[in-house]
């Protein structure tokens, strides 16, 4: 008989158990194969068929804190366990519980849906944009950095705080020709700046979208296109600001007007310049330091919350 590990979560009733343990126990499956340990219910307890003190500390942990989001009425998803699981071991569970407990709709989007910061990296990031006029989001892909920063600029633009909504990206081409592409400018660089298109149609939906652009109240251009203008009322987001080389940058930022505010977003690992070539955005964020109304903020890979199977993935290809 294999020697179980009982966790000690006072667990008052068995609606309390199902809320935990999720639909046809996903959350416990999920966490099973997170910790590569299985997990049983009995009598409104959990087993682990593990006696590693981390895990069971962890494990309990995790439990305890989605027994204070059900009593809380607070939803949480896999997305969130994987999260919590991720993040467990590098801080307090006061301050993953205040992420949940407190957190703050950023917008709805088309469908009605409330979007709330995931991580913490992004609930600091929502606020340094709400107290800043500058902005820097700096970190790996999926971690929400244009996503949340597309969504407060039209939650700007619905309130009035700014007139236009810019959105911009430097066209390099990463391995590709965009001679070779069919088109004028403009739909050549559409590719480049389609997710832009993808954040603002989910909030917005198609119609309205398209109407925002035709006014120009939403315009998308490459980054060329800012030479010589000065954006006052504007919020305006620079997205793969990697791309831009030190003239670039220095250009888009100095384009900044009265009641304007700007974002910038990129990843510094992932440069399409020339190998001789500094990014733009590794030298902003070397030199505008302890600036007051600018803020830096770096995202971790702790903040790509993926499917645990794509984690899988490229663990195997990793290895391989």
């Amino acid at each position: 008989m294999v020697d179980l590990s009982v966790l000690n979560l006072n667990l008052n009733t068995v609606s309390e158990m199902v809320q935990i343990l999720g639909t046809n126990d996903k959350y416990l499956k999920l966490l099973s194969r997170l910790y590569h340990v299985e997990l049983y219910t009995s009598n409104n307890q959990i087993m682990v068929d593990s006696h590693d003190p981390q895990v069971l500390s962890e494990l309990e942990r995790i439990f305890n804190l989605l027994k204070l989001f059900v009593k809380r009425n607070i939803f949480f998803n896999e997305r969130d366990i994987i999260y919590i699981h991720n993040l467990i071991k590098q801080v307090g569970d006061d301050e993953i519980s205040d992420l949940f407990i407190n957190r703050k709709e950023v917008i709805k989007t088309f469908s009605g849906k409330p979007v709330y910061a995931k991580t913490i990296n992004q609930k600091k990031y929502v606020e340094a944009i709400e107290k800043n006029t500058l902005v820097f989001g700096i970190g790996p892909a999926g971690t929400g950095k244009t996503y949340l920063a597309v969504l407060i600029g039209i939650k700007k633009l619905r309130d009035g705080s700014v007139k236009q909504l810019i959105l911009t990206r430097p066209a390099v081409e990463a391995g590709e020709n965009l001679g070779f592409l069919p088109g004028d400018l403009m739909e050549k660089v559409d590719p480049y700046i389609r997710p832009l298109y993808d954040a603002l149609h989910e909030i917005l939906g198609h119609k309205q979208t398209e109407e925002l652009i035709a006014k120009g109240t939403i315009e998308i251009a490459p980054l060329a296109y800012m030479r010589g203008r000065t954006l006052e009322n504007a919020y305006v987001i620079l997205d793969e600001a990697q791309n831009t080389t030190i003239n670039q940058m220095k250009l888009f930022l100095t384009r900044l007007g009265f009641g304007s505010k700007m974002i910038v977003t990129g990843d510094i690992t992932q440069s399409d310049l020339p190998k001789n070539a500094e990014s733009g955005l590794v030298k902003a964020s070397k030199i505008l330091t302890e600036i007051n109304d600018v803020d830096i903020l770096y995202f971790d890979n702790i903040d790509v919350v993926r499917h645990p199977l794509v984690q899988t993935i490229l663990k195997r290809f990793e290895n391989a």
